[in-house]
């Protein structure tokens, strides 16, 4: 039996409370839970590593059916995005299940949006994961529209990320962050979630700005470029994950590598050593 929790509370309760038998009390009895494992957090429950499968394409669902009615090119987003994830049948059938779910009328996107967070669990890495995974879905279609815009920046604000932070990773992946009035001619939609592996993929990015990677302004100085890298290298380094899917780290990876790649062609532009 550990008496280690019951020492150190005994101690703390006695100098917390001056001396008085009540604080030495409540310190016993307390390391006594802490002792016998009531009060310690459950370090050996990992978080699930897939759990965001099911919230995260239902959330999908909602952004492709936001502005309308789901398109041919968010169906080709979206699975290109299962394909990628290389997700087990049963995985691949929740998330189908899921995504239709997600463009329901009525359906709770703040609770889809609350197991995200939930999953995430405060740490910025993994939130900028979740947003990575669903920029060719929130863009497959071009600028993002008005409802669209609404959802992601929910989902920003929900994961604790600013709009400038969503801005610099949508523009790792040659994106340009911003909404539209939804005026023009629109593609060919679904009403119901019909997998097509000849659809077309999502158009392919523009070309990549480094100082938008980087979320900084051209006239930015020597000192606001390296902490602007240094802070977007910190969060997004693969190394920090953990336990999570591969796809994942893959693209962890991968925008570790468009932040480099960005910071090298600014030094070289402005002969930064």
């Amino acid at each position: 039996m550990s008496f280690t929790g019951k020492l150190i509370g005994a101690i703390l309760g006695l100098w917390l409370f001056k001396g008085h038998p009540f604080g030495l009390v409540m310190g016993v009895f307390l390391g006594h839970l802490w002792d016998i494992g009531a009060l310690r957090p459950r370090l050996g429950a990992s978080r699930d590593r897939t759990s965001f499968i099911g919230p995260l394409f239902a959330l999908a669902g909602a952004i492709a059916k936001s502005d309308g009615r789901v398109s041919e090119q968010e169906i080709a987003a979206t699975e290109n995005l299962m394909t990628r994830m290389q997700l087990s049948p049963d995985q691949r059938a929740r998330a189908i299940e899921r995504f239709s779910a997600g463009k329901q009328p009525g359906f709770a996107v703040h609770l889809t949006i609350a197991d995200l967070k939930s999953w995430a669990g405060g740490r910025r890495d993994l939130a900028f994961l979740l947003l990575d995974m669903l920029l060719d879905i929130v863009y497959a279609e071009g600028p993002l529209a008005p409802n669209k815009f609404m959802l992601v920046r929910k989902l920003c604000w929900s994961l604790g990320v600013h709009e400038r932070e969503l801005a610099a990773l949508a523009a790792m992946r040659g994106y340009a962050y911003g909404a539209h009035d939804g005026a023009g001619p629109r593609q060919q939609r679904y009403g119901s979630y019909r997998p097509n592996y000849d659809a077309p993929r999502p158009p392919p990015p523009v070309g990549k700005d480094p100082y938008a990677v980087l979320g900084i302004t051209r006239d930015a100085n020597e000192r606001e470029i390296k902490r602007a890298y240094r802070k977007l290298i910190s969060q997004h380094h693969p190394d920090k994950l953990g336990d999570v899917p591969d796809e994942l780290k893959r693209r962890a990876e991968e925008r570790a590598r468009e932040i480099n790649a960005a910071y090298e062609k600014i030094r070289a532009e402005k002969g930064i050593t």
